[in-house]
């Protein structure tokens, strides 16, 4: 039969007095056990990965719309009549004719009273580079 031991006395059925093997301590005068405020800390990093999460989103997005433009700017150039080979680094101005079709011509804006879509480069992977904004 076993007998009651005091609160402040640590004793186990299984192993005994075991104060001294414990990873806190036990008597009375010790510091209490506090656990840390993980909430707070959770918070912080959960806005601080949303910001960066945020930040690289934006950045992608404004990566994509600059790709489309640059796909939209080609496929109205490539979808335009011409009747020569451009010439890779020149100047092209692209048109609105009477009909409605799209044109590419040498002629700049100044020089010629059409409707102007706008002002495009060939560079040297065969991508129109816009100039002039349409």
């Amino acid at each position: 039969m076993s007998t009651k031991k005091p609160d402040n006395v640590v004793y186990s059925d299984q192993t005994g007095y075991n104060a001294n093997v414990l990873q806190y301590s036990t008597s009375v005068g010790a510091p209490a056990i506090q656990l840390d405020d993980v909430v707070s800390w959770k918070s912080r990093g959960i806005t601080s990965v949303n910001k960066e999460l945020a930040a690289k989103f934006d950045e992608l997005k404004q990566q994509y719309e600059l790709l489309m433009r640059e796909f939209e700017c080609n496929e109205l150039v490539y979808n335009a009549k011409f009747s020569f080979e451009p010439v890779i680094g020149e100047t092209y101005h692209l048109y609105r004719a009477a009909d409605g079709s799209n044109f590419l011509s040498l002629i700049s804006p100044a020089e010629w009273n059409r409707e102007h879509l706008g002002t495009f480069k060939l560079n040297h992977d065969k991508k129109w580079i816009e100039l002039n904004h349409y």
